[in-house]
């Protein structure tokens, strides 16, 4: 058994777990924080997307043990006070979303991606960044209108 420190959404946590456990088991099973989603275990859809240290990562392919000191922020986390983030709200607002299952890892990869580009986020950008996440019941259209209207909204213009 290893033992890990590490940060989620704000709490420290310790975690005693066998050198093989994925963050998204542990983030699922023992932190029961099930707006991580389990889609493929083979890193192909993204549901199970998460921020360590501020980027964007797939929580299936990470080792508990890996993240000694790091600082991990689930979908759980990310609202801002009471409400949504602007992320999130944008998915409402935009009908970025339909079954739901993809949106966590769409939500925490158009975060991340507001971040890296800002302004210049582009639908071209958006389109290429969002290749490691599948959603199967839209046809993105609402999913990328929903992240440029964030991202206008982070930029402090109307969306």
């Amino acid at each position: 058994m290893n033992k890990t420190r590490f940060t989620v959404n704000g709490r420290q946590v310790t975690c005693e777990a066998e050198g093989r456990t994925l963050l998204v088991d542990y983030l699922r099973q023992q932190l029961r924080l099930t707006g991580t989603h389990v889609g493929c275990d083979t890193t192909q859809c993204g549901a199970c997307m998460v921020h360590v240290d501020g980027k964007a990562m797939k929580s299936c392919t990470l080792l508990v043990a890996q993240l000694e000191g790091s600082d991990v922020t689930t979908i759980e986390g990310l609202a801002q006070g009471n409400g949504p983030h602007s992320v999130q709200a944008a998915f409402k607002e935009h009908h970025g979303l339909q079954c739901g299952f993809c949106t966590p890892g769409m939500i925490m990869s158009a975060v991340d991606m507001i971040r890296r580009h800002g302004e210049a986020l582009t639908e071209d950008v958006i389109r290429h960044d969002l290749e490691g996440n599948i959603c199967r019941c839209t046809g993105y259209v609402n999913i990328v209108k929903s992240i440029k209207a964030a991202a206008k909204d982070m930029s402090g213009q109307t969306p």
